[in-house]
């Protein structure tokens, strides 16, 4: 890897020499002295490379890395194909910044733009964007999407992820949007509830699918129920089982979002994360964050630009519908290599390897005596119950002593989750280790 900065350094004397300036030092004269930094950091001598590799090696044993994982709730392990860094550690292909400047950005726009074509491809809609900080912030930027005039509160289904549901009340808390809560019943959105709920001023209505508890919601139901009210019906999807399950358009959404990390970007301790959003063309002109169209240049060429918005929507708050300033390049252009990587007959197989596995592992548990605490279908995260929170805790504690990281505890039980990363043998010893606590 170069540099990240295009410049060189005559090219940033001719430019200092432009404005009349001798030095970048001078471009801080208005500075108070006693704030700039004099005589440098009081930094330790520096250590050879092999010192610095014992000390990084020394630290990163502290961590607890689990070979085996069972946990969801947000953040999926998934296999990444060795392809996908391979490729987006290309200096051609990646940029400092927002590429405003098409004729030295082609690499990154054209990454971009075909994250947005299978973005659209998986969720059935018309138009996706590729510049959110993750799945939540991009479900709470849907809601100024929906709102006007009068329609101006929001709704989200209490199945919802909870970190979700606190970023919107966030979002919604700031530009003063009243936000309301749908109950669920029996691990799924209650419709007999959200009927109830939705008013003349609703402006639209956010179910996740398949939702925090792993169930698979009725959607179709749920968005129709919405659209009588003359609400918009948003969706948030993970982009794996969007390879098996209806598209949200075929559901009826007219948004579609979620977070991208399960796209070939580690957990990597919580981050950085990619939130996609994609909608219908009616709502195009609406969408917030950066968005790459594919055209041709004087000479006939394929290129590609900024579109569908004005410089305005990411670097002046004031005339922006939404500001999303933060570069969220890289980590799009690593989902869409690894969409590429897998190709359609891979996120299948990927999907339908999580379904198998996860549902194996809840029979097994079910025979050892876990009752699952819903009776819904799900995809690859499903709910146990537990007598008590300290039967929960000897379960997780007693699958740690075998590097396996169990399920989250979650209200009533424990909330597992099974990837294609999982073999049946760690299924198995999964089964075996719960039965011994459950016996003891």
């Amino acid at each position: 890897m170069g540099s990240y900065v295009p410049t060189t350094a005559a090219e940033r004397e001719q430019m200092l020499s432009k404005i009349g300036v001798e030095s970048m030092e001078e471009l801080y004269a208005a500075v108070p002295r006693e704030m700039l930094l004099q005589d440098g950091l009081d930094l330790p001598a520096g250590l050879s490379e092999l010192e610095v590799r014992e000390r990084m090696t020394a630290l990163a044993e502290k961590n607890r890395v689990f070979r085996t994982v069972l946990r969801g709730a947000g953040s999926y392990r998934h296999f990444i194909p060795a392809v996908v860094k391979s490729v987006t550690s290309r200096e051609e292909l990646v940029t400092c910044y927002t590429p405003y400047q098409a004729e030295i950005s082609q690499g990154v726009l054209q990454g971009t733009f075909e994250f947005q074509t299978m973005i659209c491809e998986l969720t059935g809609m018309d138009v996706a964007n590729a510049s959110h900080y993750d799945g939540a912030t991009a479900a709470a930027e849907t809601i100024p999407m929906c709102k006007d005039r009068k329609r101006t509160v929001a709704y989200v289904s209490a199945a919802t992820n909870p970190q979700v549901i606190e970023v919107m009340k966030t979002y919604c808390f700031a530009s003063n949007t009243e936000l309301h809560v749908v109950p669920a019943k029996d691990g799924r959105t209650d419709a007999e509830a959200l009927k109830a709920a939705l008013g003349a001023d609703a402006a639209c209505f956010y179910l996740q699918q398949p939702n925090f508890f792993g169930q698979i919601e009725d959607a179709a139901l749920l968005g129709e129920i919405a659209h009588a009210a003359g609400a918009k019906f948003v969706m948030g999807v993970n982009p794996i089982a969007c390879a098996l399950l209806p598209t949200p358009r075929e559901l009826g959404a007219d948004i579609a979002v979620g977070d991208g990390q399960p796209l070939g970007l580690d957990t990597a301790f919580g981050g950085p994360y990619l939130g996609f959003m994609a909608t219908t063309g009616a709502l195009m002109r609406k969408l917030p964050g950066r968005i790459v169209g594919q055209t041709k240049d004087v000479d006939g060429k394929t290129g590609y630009v900024l579109t569908l918005s004005a410089r305005e929507q990411h670097i002046r708050r004031e005339k922006a519908s939404s500001n999303i300033c933060s570069n969220q390049a890289l980590c799009a252009f690593t989902a869409g290599v690894y969409l590429a990587a897998m190709g359609e007959a891979g996120m299948k197989q990927c999907a339908r390897l999580c379904i198998s596995k996860a549902h194996y592992l809840a029979a097994g548990l079910e025979k050892i005596g876990c009752r699952l605490k819903y009776s819904g279908e799900f995809f690859h995260e499903f709910v146990t119950e537990t007598a008590c929170p300290d039967c929960r805790r000897r379960i997780l504690d007693a699958l740690a002593e075998k590097d396996i990281l169990g399920g989250a505890e979650v209200d009533g039980g424990i909330l597992w989750c099974v990837t294609e990363l999982v073999s049946k043998e760690k299924l198995d010893e999964t089964i075996a280790t719960v039965k011994e606590v459950l016996h003891a």
